[in-house]
């Protein structure tokens, strides 16, 4: 068995394909359309176009549970997912010039540093350094 897609929701698959690839630095890997005005829409890391697929998911559009799900998620402060990354505070820095705005700055976990950032399309995201 391999991880080849994992979905997030998003609300607005334009506005998260412009962030993901535009600030994020992924880049587009499938763009299907599915009906209805949603697409198949997946953004791989530059560093890994053959790795696992991030599945930009217009879920909380059309299925309640699934918006409700997300919001719970945002207002509570979690992370919906992580990335990984060599060195959180270069990142960290990064994204900020780009204008991403954080909710947690880089902070040391234990073993790992970690930030927590808003991606624009009612999520939040962790980016994280092992130590």
């Amino acid at each position: 068995m391999k991880i080849k897609v994992v979905g997030i929701p998003v609300r607005d698959q334009e506005k998260a394909l412009r962030f993901y690839t535009g600030k994020l630095g992924f880049i587009k890997k499938q763009d299907l359309p599915l009906g209805g005005g949603n697409r198949w829409l997946t953004v791989v890391s530059a560093e890994d176009q053959d790795g696992p697929e991030l599945l930009l998911e217009p879920a909380p559009n059309h299925f309640e549970p699934a918006k409700v799900y997300q919001e719970a998620i945002k207002d509570a402060g979690m992370p919906y997912t992580q990335f990984r990354v060599d060195d959180v505070e270069a990142e960290y820095k990064r994204l900020s010039g780009l204008g991403v705005e954080f909710s947690m700055k880089p902070t040391e976990m234990g073993m790992a540093k970690a930030a927590i950032f808003d991606d624009t399309c009612g999520n939040n995201m962790m980016i994280v350094e092992m130590l």
